[in-house]
C-alpha cells in the first residue's frame, strides 16, 4: 500500500555525518511530495536547526521538532503547537539528576530560543541571544525540553539511569550518541506529535510510513503502520522497526522510498 505520510528523522536517518542530505535522497523526497504523500520532518532538533534541510529538500511543511514537544511550521515560522514542561517538577528533576551524577549541566529549549548554565559544554554553537543562567533560572521560562549533559558516564547507562530516576514525571530520551538526555513533559514524544498532524490530515496510523535511528524515533517507530530503521540505527530503534534498510551514507531511505514510487502504479515515476 502507498503511505498518505511519510515521517522521517533528521541527523543519522537522512542527514549524513558531514551535516548534508545526499541529492538522491532529496530526489526520493521529492519524488514522494509530487505523488501527492505528505512528508513530516521529525526530529530531536529546534525549530531555529530546522531550515538547511528545509533548504536542501525545497520542503516546508509541518514538522514535529524537540522529540515532539513542538510542532513548527517553518513556511511561516511559527509554532503552531507548544507542550511545556512543569517548572517545579523540572527543577526537582534536574535536583535529583544532579544529586546522582554530580558532574551534571543543564540547558533548555525555550519556544524558538536556547539557554544554559554557564558550565555548559554543548558540542554546537550556541545561537546568538541565548540566555546564560544556573538552571533554577532558566526553568522559570516556558521550557520544552530539558538536556542534561554528563559527560562522566556512558550514553546509555546515563539513559537507562535517568529514566530511572526521572521515572513517570516526565518523559527521557537521546537523540545523538553522547552523554546527553533530553527531558520532555510526560506522555510527549515524536509519536504524539506525529499522530496529531496526521489527524489534522485525516491520515490513520496505519497509512504512515516512518524512518528512524535513534532511541527518540523509537515510540514513532511502534506507532506508524510500516516503520524502517536505517542498518546504522541505535539497537532500540531496530527492535521497534518492521524492517532495516542501508545506512544513512548509503541512502537507505532513498532506496526504500523509490521501491515504494516504482512498485505503485500511478505514483511519480521517479
Amino acid at each position: 500500500m502507498l503511505p498518505r505520510l511519510v515521517a522521517t528523522d533528521l541527523d543519522g536517518t537522512i542527514v549524513r555525518a558531514d551535516g548534508t542530505v545526499s541529492d538522491r535522497t532529496i530526489s526520493a523526497l521529492r519524488g514522494l511530495s509530487s505523488a501527492g504523500i505528505h512528508i513530516v520532518f521529525a526530529t530531536g532538533r529546534p525549530p531555529r536547526w530546522l531550515y538547511p534541510v528545509v533548504k536542501a529538500t525545497g520542503l516546508n511543511g509541518p514538522a514535529v521538532c524537540s522529540n515532539g514537544a513542538q510542532i513548527y511550521d517553518p513556511a511561516t515560522r511559527k509554532i503552531l503547537v507548544e507542550e511545556v514542561l512543569d517548572e517545579a517538577q523540572a527543577m526537582e528533576i534536574a535536583k535529583d539528576l544532579r544529586s546522582q551524577f554530580k558532574i551534571c549541566d543543564f540547558a533548555v529549549e525555550i519556544g524558538l530560543t536556547f539557554g544554559h548554565e554557564p558550565t555548559f559544554a554543548p558540542q554546537w554553537e550556541a545561537p546568538p541571544g541565548s540566555t546564560i543562567a544556573p538552571i533554577d533560572q532558566l526553568l522559570e521560562l516556558p521550557v520544552v525540553k530539558l538536556m542534561a549533559y554528563c559527560p562522566s558516564i556512558a550514553p546509555d547507562k546515563l539513559l537507562r539511569e535517568a529514566t530511572f530516576i526521572v521515572g513517570d514525571r516526565a518523559t527521557v530520551t537521546r537523540s545523538i550518541g553522547i552523554s546527553l538526555i533530553e527531558i520532555s513533559k510526560r506522555g510527549i514524544s515524536k509519536a504524539t506529535s506525529l499522530a496529531h498532524l496526521a489527524e489534522t490530515l485525516s491520515v490513520r496510523a496505519d497509512e504512515v510510513l516512518a524512518f528512524g535511528d535513534q532511541t527518540n524515533d523509537a515510540p514513532m517507530l511502534k506507532w506508524a503502520g510500516r516503520s524502517v530503521a536505517v542498518e546504522n540505527a541505535h539497537q532500540d530503534a531496530k527492535s521497534c522497526a518492521d524492517e532495516v534498510t542501508l545506512s544513512v551514507e548509503d541512502d537507505g531511505v532513498a532506496i526504500t522510498i523509490e521501491e515504494i514510487l516504482r512498485y505503485h502504479p500511478g505514483a511519480h515515476k521517479l
